[in-house]
């Protein structure tokens, strides 16, 4: 029987993937450690390779296929003697299984839409059966929770409408052909019935509840375009409203004055020596380097939450916030406090330089215990990021700017930054918090301390 070449995992987190290209063609034979296919996930580009040896017999998801399962079967493997066709897979989707795990036949499958198509058309009914009765004086509208909702967004009186809907029921085509053009910021909808909230979720998530209603309730087709979710992005909002709803943020801000950390550098830079094993320094690896020693200062930041136990970090892992032109992507710099300031500076511009072209490996973005994100090179003077799990905290730098300052009764001049860092309280207490930047600036305001 020849063998299933499956969908792989190519990082822990991995659910689905893109075939970015085949490397190989049918009929070539395969050795183990041959390269497949070049896998595309949120984040990165990675190669396939092979672990069994044959002959590569039918390609069953052709290259750019988008959304690929892990585990699915993308091609097969012939040994010795096979023919292409023995047990080739019929299809590239996965196979379609019932609750208890057993696949759906053709008629079975049919039978359950018609099932659902007489369920909702149950629904309808309970709907227009059950729809509030009328105050004293007021005629009963038919209208459907859609065509409410719009109504009510746009300052419609529904009631004033003729319905070409189903027995006269008032439909979203209605409205619109009313002149509706809901508004962005639209009015609180009339509560909904029983049997409205119970079969409409839209109808409870638009009061407040659940969910934000979806943004095309908004607008006419003709005014927007519409800009298809890729992995990355999907990938990012899922992470980013898990962390945000899940951690509970608070935030510690602080000024640090960096003209001793500028005047460190500009000594730097100017001594770097000309070609090979040249460098140039930036203030975001001095801000790295002071982060780690300052996790080395107060361990308790250097952790991560688990249900069962807190991960007290024995090396600082810095992951540093890159911007894509197709999203974000935070590489991390391992073991930084063993780490001179030109190697920290070499290894984020490789990483930087591999995230922007999808060549980074899952081990080089995954994981860490603590984050910067930089937008002073933005002239963003302050800002909150949102934790990163499995981080604790995130710091977001702002711009260095010269800023009015008073010292020993006199006002002066100063290059200074401001500093935000986004704590999970459940690991980092307010106190704890404030330790870690006291020692952050600490290093920041007098770099020679990086070295005691």
């Amino acid at each position: 029987m020849p063998i299933q070449i499956l969908m792989p995992a190519l990082s822990p987190t991995m659910e689905e993937g893109k075939l970015a290209r085949w490397l190989v063609k049918e009929g070539d034979e395969i050795h183990s450690g041959d390269l497949l296919a070049e896998i595309e996930t949120d984040k990165a580009t990675m190669e396939f390779e092979a672990v069994d040896e044959g002959r590569l017999g039918k390609i069953l998801v052709p290259e750019g296929t988008e959304g690929v399962k892990v585990n699915q079967p993308i091609a097969t493997l012939l040994a010795e003697g096979e023919d292409a066709s023995a047990g080739a897979a019929p299809a590239a989707a996965p196979e379609k299984t019932s609750g208890n795990g057993a696949a759906c036949e053709p008629a079975k499958a049919q039978a359950k839409v018609g099932d659902i198509a007489s369920a909702m058309q149950s629904i309808r009914h309970a709907l227009s059966e059950h729809a509030p009765p009328p105050t004293a004086g007021q005629a009963r509208v038919f209208a459907t929770p859609l065509a409410r909702r719009i109504a009510a967004a746009s300052g419609v009186d529904i009631a004033a409408l003729k319905g070409s809907g189903p027995h006269g029921r008032i439909v979203k085509a209605d409205v619109e052909a009313a002149g509706a053009r809901p508004s962005p910021r639209p009015a609180a909808p009339k509560p909904a019935s029983a049997a409205e909230s119970a079969v409409s979720p839209a109808s409870a998530t638009f009061a407040g509840v659940g969910a934000l209603p979806d943004a095309k309730l908004f607008f006419k087709p003709e005014d927007y375009e519409e800009i298809p979710h890729d992995a990355m992005r999907k990938s990012i909002a899922r992470r980013l409203l898990s962390a945000k709803t899940l951690a509970p943020h608070y935030y510690l801000t602080i000024d640090c004055r960096i003209d001793e950390l500028l005047a460190a550098r500009a000594r730097l830079n100017d001594t770097s020596p000309k070609g090979e094993g040249g460098y140039r320094l930036s203030v975001n690896d001095f801000l790295v380097k002071a982060a780690a020693l300052a996790l080395l200062r107060v361990p308790e930041v250097n952790a991560s939450w688990t249900d069962n136990a807190m991960l007290r970090h024995r090396h600082a892992d810095i992951g540093v916030a890159v911007a894509l032109d197709f999203g974000l992507i935070t590489p991390i710099v391992f073991r930084a406090e063993e780490k001179g300031l030109v190697a920290i500076s070499n290894e984020v511009k490789s990483l930087a330089g591999r995230a922007r072209t999808k060549k980074l490996k899952p081990q080089e973005y995954e994981g860490g215990t603590f984050a910067i994100s930089n937008l002073g090179m933005f002239g963003i003077r302050e800002f909150t990021a949102i934790i990163n799990p499995p981080h604790a905290a995130i710091l977001a730098v702002g711009s260095g700017e010269e800023r009015a300052v008073v010292r020993g009764g006199r006002v002066e001049a100063a290059q200074m930054m401001t500093v935000t860092m986004s704590c999970d309280h459940r690991v980092i207490d307010g106190a704890t918090g404030a330790r870690f930047l006291r020692h952050f600036r600490l290093f920041v305001e007098d770099p020679a301390a990086m070295l005691l």
